[in-house]
């Protein structure tokens, strides 16, 4: 087609979506429906043209007027999250990717004047920068034919969209973007990094593409460096069977400086290179000094690793490999928590290097991590990495957060028991658990229920068994006329679950509920000046009320909490387990999940005390402690209540 005919072909383009936007405008309310599907036809029609986002990029104000985001997820552009492109504009149907690239133009308009009511030309600035950070894959079109397909005829239209926004936003916008946010995850030590890795491959790329200029971005030289070069003897990144030979010829010295090289990148970023994986497995025929200098190990850790000296080295035989890398961290990792002196443990995990897996188990661990790996070897791995992080467990983009923190609460708090289901869901493909004396079976329960696909081995396998046992629970309280949670969370997760129990509302209205008292009692039970300064020893389930960045009410969640300490501040704050794969959320009216820097643990979210209670709407005590609820300041309740009000419960 020449240049003359593609000219013509986008002027077409333009004059049918026109139209169409034209009918959008005029139309009535109750057509509006039928005309924007008509819009986006045509408009998905115009992206695909040449010069067709940057047509669209004109319009971008007409498309708001017009109503073409009305009643979508895309009608209030100041709570938009840019993680949630990735999803959209990879598996996302026609209509919503088109909506999608919509929404990225007019954003974009904004950020070049265009002025909006709802954010400001720096804020839409902000947002493109992660969106495209995000998707640096689709823009240098490296996403493989598998994201093509799904994309359709739009795969061009979205790599259009973005190279637009490139124009505009600029290359070190983006990976300075893009670093930040890896930093951020990476801070949080979650157990899967396959989706950080691949962004740090695509910094790699952006690194050594000389038509990119990535000269101002930060911290970029050291992510790719832990990732494909942390020590002297890998830092050009040879190839794994060049490393190998060189390994061959090393003396002492030499050997032990690339041991402290690996660990130091390991233990700073959390990231582990398939490098690491060769030496580790090199090491094991030198000396347990050079495999514990390999693995970061304190004096906990390396007495860990001599006491149980073959069983460590059974384990690193058998799950160590390259493309298990990340199962070394949570090797160190579990060893440095001592996991190993409880007394089941050696022996639960010597039945689990000999596991046989059951075909239905294969299968679902195939499934969602892929066939690089045997499943058994996978498994394994996981394994490692869940007891070594049991806070960094994920539930994945599946509604799952009931599960997802039972395995963190075993894994931190009882691996032994987290073992056993693990064997008799793989080996039978079945779990049993009881609930007030009835016994409930996994295999023998009908509820349908799709499999998690990523997330991490143990999830894959436990996940769709823990939550068929949970519905069976809540079935069999449903008629109590209370929350089912009350009796549901102690027999699911464990005796330590205290069998006080505390809802803030109104389970038949959805009203606010003695809510005063709620305030007091949790006050008097976990805030330690209130409660005699007693830690909190066993972490212990609740709920919260989830709000948007608007502090609008968005669904309940589950949640672990883990302790109540003083920040380096002075600052009370609650520190708490959040399955959702990045905890760092912007909760509304001031209320931000801190995921570091205020005293966190690896994996933990924080908040101060009045702002986590705020969004609090059930929590388990023990009713045999005496408590003084009546003891706790008026100010404080005071102060929880009315960020409560301003969210979750304003119309409550």
């Amino acid at each position: 087609m020449s240049s003359s005919e593609v000219h013509d072909s986008g002027n077409a383009a333009l004059a049918r979506f026109e139209r169409a936007l034209d009918q959008l405008a005029q139309s009535r309310e109750f057509a509006k429906g039928l005309h924007s599907a008509k819009v986006l036809q045509q408009a998905a029609r115009l992206l695909r043209e040449p010069d067709g986002p940057a047509r669209l990029l004109e319009r971008a104000a007409d498309l708001e007027a017009a109503g073409v985001f009305a009643g979508t997820d895309w009608a209030h552009p100041e709570i938009l999250q840019a993680d949630l492109t990735v999803n959209t504009l990879r598996l996302g149907h026609a209509d919503d990717i088109t909506l999608e690239c919509l929404s990225e133009l007019r954003l974009l308009a904004v950020a070049r004047g265009l002025p909006h009511p709802a954010l400001s030309a720096e804020q839409a600035h902000h947002y493109l920068a992660q969106v495209l950070a995000l998707n640096l894959d689709l823009l240098f079109d490296l996403g493989g034919e598998a994201i093509r397909i799904r994309q359709g005829r739009l795969a061009p239209a979205v790599r259009g969209v973005l190279q637009l926004l490139v124009e505009h936003i600029g290359y070190d916008n983006i990976l300075d973007r893009l670093i930040e946010e890896i930093w951020r995850i990476l801070a949080q030590r979650p157990v899967r990094l396959d989706h950080i890795k691949a962004m740090i491959t695509q910094i790699a790329a952006c690194l050594y593409n000389p038509s990119i200029d990535v000269s101002g971005s930060r911290g970029a030289d050291r992510l790719v460096s832990a990732l494909f070069g942390p020590t002297q003897a890998c830092s050009e990144d040879p190839g794994l069977p060049l490393y190998q030979e060189r390994l061959a010829a090393m003396d002492g010295p030499s050997l032990a400086q690339e041991a402290n090289g690996f660990a130091r990148a390991m233990h700073d970023t959390g990231l582990v290179s398939p490098y690491h994986t060769l030496f580790l497995r090199f090491a094991l025929d030198q000396s347990a000094d050079l495999v514990s200098t390999a693995l970061g190990l304190s004096a906990t850790g390396r007495d860990g690793l001599l006491c149980y000296q073959e069983l460590v080295y059974a384990l690193i035989d058998a799950a160590v490999h390259p493309e298990t890398a990340q199962t070394v961290y949570g090797l160190a990792l579990l060893l440095e928590r001592g996991t190993l002196f409880a007394p089941p443990m050696a022996p639960a995990l010597w039945r689990q290097l000999n596991l046989e897996l059951c075909p239905e188990a294969e299968a679902a661990i195939l499934r969602a991590q892929g066939e690089a790996v045997p499943a058994r070897v996978r498994l394994l791995a996981d394994v490692l990495g869940v007891l070594g992080l049991p806070l960094g467990i994920g539930q994945g983009n599946n509604p799952t957060c009931q599960s997802a923190r039972a395995l963190s609460m075993w894994a931190h708090n009882d691996p032994d028991y987290l073992l056993q289901m693990i064997v008799w869901a793989a080996r039978d493909d079945d779990l049993v658990m009881h609930f007030e004396g009835q016994r409930l079976s996994s295999k023998e329960l009908s509820v349908a229920n799709a499999a998690p696909l990523d997330v991490d081995a143990v999830s894959a396998l436990l996940v769709p068994h823990l939550d068929r046992i949970y519905h069976a629970m809540g079935a069999l309280c449903a008629d109590r006329g209370d929350d089912p949670h009350r009796w549901i969370n102690p027999e699911f997760h464990g005796w330590w679950v205290g069998r006080g129990f505390k809802l803030a509302v109104d389970l038949a209205s959805g009203a606010l509920r003695d809510y005063e008292g709620f305030v007091r009692h949790f006050h008097a039970c976990y805030h330690p000046l209130h409660n005699g300064n007693q830690p909190l020893i066993h972490p212990q389930p609740a709920g919260l009320a989830v709000t948007d960045s608007a502090a609008r009410f968005v669904g309940w969640h589950a949640i672990t909490i883990q302790r109540v300490a003083l920040d380096q501040e002075e600052i009370m704050r609650v520190y708490f387990y959040n399955p959702n794969n990045d905890s760092g959320q912007d909760l509304g009216n001031g209320v931000k999940v801190s995921t570091e820097g205020r005293g966190e643990r690896f994996g933990e979210s924080s908040l101060p005390v009045a702002e986590f209670v705020s969004r609090l709407y059930i929590f388990h005590f023990d009713p045999l402690e005496h408590l003084e609820p009546a003891r706790v300041p008026a100010r404080d309740v005071a102060e929880v209540e009315a960020l409560a009000r301003g969210s979750w419960a304003r119309d409550r």
